[in-house]
């Protein structure tokens, strides 16, 4: 059966199982990949299994979907493929659909066999996902550590997407030995921000465990394992 990795940089965010003949992908919650990123259109793409082949097909996106650095309308998917949409990657992993040794031999440009598939230059591909993942100017806002050990006593995230974990490039770096690499994804935009727990480890607001995303307060008090943060927003 063939599974998918959503991850947000080197970090993943969530484990998917195709068990469905159409697995939609996009913004809104009825998605069954759902990527809460304002560079992913509401219903952004789709990944369908027809006969003994998986394809990924593009919903007429904003910003496109890529295949293998190739922006694609539908083309088939092959076991390790990387699927780019905004800025986070779907890592395909499918060992019982075929790949022969003519599939092998043109890996790098069958994505072009189905419907108008573009290759777009990587310094393209960059402007494209730079635009899409551009700075929001209002609100900024951020975390006082008031309880716990991290790098620093305070953290403004100006960011899109900003994580708490243990691993390289978290805004908020967790430390010790249990720590998760990646414990929760914040994402800034236009209305506010809002958090999104990811991993094992159990995240709390004001005292509550949640298991989905949250719009974050001014004031909010959020708890990771021993290290406990409140919210603010500047005026």
């Amino acid at each position: 059966m063939a599974k998918v990795l959503l991850k947000y940089k080197e970090a993943v965010v969530q484990e998917i199982i195709l068990e469905k003949e159409v697995t939609t992908i996009g913004r809104k919650p009825d998605n069954d990949i759902i990527i809460d990123n304002q560079a992913v259109s509401g219903h952004h793409a789709q990944i369908k299994t027809e006969g003994e082949a998986l394809f990924i097909e593009d919903l007429s996106s904003l910003n496109g979907t890529y295949l293998n650095s190739q922006k694609i309308a539908k083309a088939e998917i092959f076991n390790e493929d990387v699927i780019v949409i905004g800025v986070h990657n779907l890592n395909v992993f499918c060992n019982n659909y075929r790949r022969d040794a003519e599939d092998k031999k043109n890996f790098a440009v069958r994505g072009r066999s189905m419907d108008e598939t573009m290759v777009i230059a990587p310094d393209d591909k960059k402007k494209i996902l730079t635009a899409a993942d551009k700075s929001i100017p209002e609100p900024v806002g951020g975390f006082l550590v008031i309880e716990g050990s991290t790098d620093q006593k305070e953290y403004e995230l100006k960011e899109r997407v900003s994580a708490i974990g243990k691993e390289d490039g978290s805004a908020i770096k967790l430390k010790g030995f249990f720590a998760p690499k990646l414990a929760a994804l914040i994402n800034r935009r236009k209305e506010g921000y809002f958090i999104t727990p990811s991993g094992d480890k159990e995240l709390k607001i004001n005292g509550k465990a949640i298991d989905r995303r949250y719009d974050l307060k001014d004031g909010d008090i959020v708890e990771v394992g021993n290290l406990k943060l409140q919210f603010y927003i500047k005026e």
